[in-house]
């Protein structure tokens, strides 16, 4: 049965979405994330264990591996989304470029399971995140295309369980496949299967040519620059955003070696995936409530609010409570900020968007306070744990990080 022809774009859209197309889109959500956090949680450390060059640390091995891949994905986001912005296809325009950065991202990853060195595995990293973020650059896109504003922070919410399911299953493909080859491969699979039932059963708009941004190198580049003075909201969106991520990236980096090295734990790995599942339930069982309470009362802000501060408090449970009770109390309490946070910033970011036309770029700008705080993570992680404190150091600074960001989001005046 074909798809029936999915509407010209509106400026802002009125009609709510679908079941089918709400579960086909985070179906392909989780499978992007479950491809890079396969990689993120458990393969990317045990390889750079094991490719660690006599007198480098593995530490600093993973820590330049992710923060190339970070800054590739800074400007392959943004920059993928500015170009689906323009795509006038007989597939849409935004499609186009989940299918192809799906298949991309599924090769990559199957090249970088067989990196032998150092080079050949941030090679294949960057590879990776050049193509999964144009892939989901795509994805975030067509929220604001197709969601009315009241529907926002339901959908978010369905996103975002997607996503921390996207994570467990990565996690638990990378444990279970038995080893870091057959790992990858289960990744990239399940990335491109994930994909399919939204490529292939529903159509995207494409605006008429007169409301498609031009695409020449100089309207390309100008566009990138949007002016925090004349779009305030947009700006303290977007530090918040960075902020909070920021802190939870700080958390999140070493967590392996702080289950190794700080709390002995005799199977780490395991002891990641379990730290997941639990954080995982949590999420589950706040980040669709938060978006659906969200929309209902037609408020953002103190659910964001909340949301960082509680995830502060988790962060600094790990600096000052270093057991494995600790560990677990504090994945618990991240999953219920991070639920919350997933889904109505979700929802606030994209009522903060300045133009119709270009919410694909805008997105991706967004985007970059989520890949940004992957490159200056490794950068402040590494000096923390080896010369200002070690991983007590390192959990504090996490929670006044986040702590931070959840204060600026009352900056935000247009959306309340």
């Amino acid at each position: 049965m074909s798809a029936p022809a999915a509407p010209t774009a509106p400026s802002e859209p009125s009609e709510p979405v679908g079941r089918g197309w709400t579960a086909a889109l985070s179906l392909a959500n989780g499978a992007i994330w479950a491809g890079w956090y396969g990689p993120l949680q458990i393969l990317l450390a045990l390889q750079a264990a094991e490719l660690a060059p006599p007198g480098m640390p593995k530490e600093s091995v993973l820590a330049w591996v992710t923060g190339l891949g970070a800054a590739v994905s800074m400007v392959c986001n943004p920059l993928a989304g500015a170009l689906s912005d323009r795509t006038a296809s007989r597939f849409g325009r935004r499609r186009p470029w989940i299918l192809a950065g799906v298949l991309g991202g599924a090769g990559a990853l199957v090249l970088l399971a067989g990196a032998g060195t150092v080079a050949g595995m941030a090679l294949g990293w960057c590879l990776v995140q050049l193509t999964l973020n144009a892939a989901f650059a795509a994805i975030t896109a067509a929220v604001p295309d197709r969601v009315p504003h009241r529907q926002r922070g339901a959908v978010g919410g369905w996103l975002g369980a997607a996503q921390i399911l996207g994570v467990v299953a990565g996690t638990g493909l990378a444990t279970a496949a038995g080893g870091v080859r057959a790992g990858y491969a289960a990744c990239a699979g399940f990335t491109l299967l994930g994909t399919l039932p939204y490529v292939l059963l529903h159509r995207d708009p494409v605006p008429p040519a007169a409301r498609r941004p031009a695409l020449t190198p100089r309207t390309l580049l100008s566009s990138f620059w949007i002016s925090p003075r004349r779009h305030p909201d947009l700006g303290w969106a977007w530090l918040t955003r960075f902020l909070i991520n920021l802190g939870n990236a700080l958390a999140l980096l070493y967590l392996l070696y702080y289950l190794r090295d700080v709390l002995r734990r005799p199977d780490p790995g395991s002891g990641v995936l379990v730290l997941t599942a639990v954080n995982g339930v949590t999420l589950l069982g706040t980040v669709v409530a938060g978006g659906f309470w969200s929309d209902r009362v037609g408020r953002r802000q103190p659910f964001v609010v909340g949301a960082g501060v509680l995830m502060a408090v988790a962060t600094a449970v790990l600096a000052g409570w270093q057991t494995w009770a600790g560990a677990l109390c504090a994945a618990a309490l991240l999953g219920v900020g991070f639920g919350v946070f997933t889904s109505v910033d979700f929802a606030l970011m994209t009522d903060v968007l300045p133009a119709a036309a270009h919410r694909g770029k805008d997105m991706g700008v967004l985007n970059i306070a989520n890949s940004l705080p992957q490159v200056a993570a490794p950068a402040l992680a590494g000096p923390l744990v080896h010369d200002l404190g070690g991983y007590r150091t390192l959990y504090f600074t996490a929670a006044a990080v986040g702590l931070l960001g959840a204060l600026l989001v009352r900056r935000i005046r247009g959306v309340p």
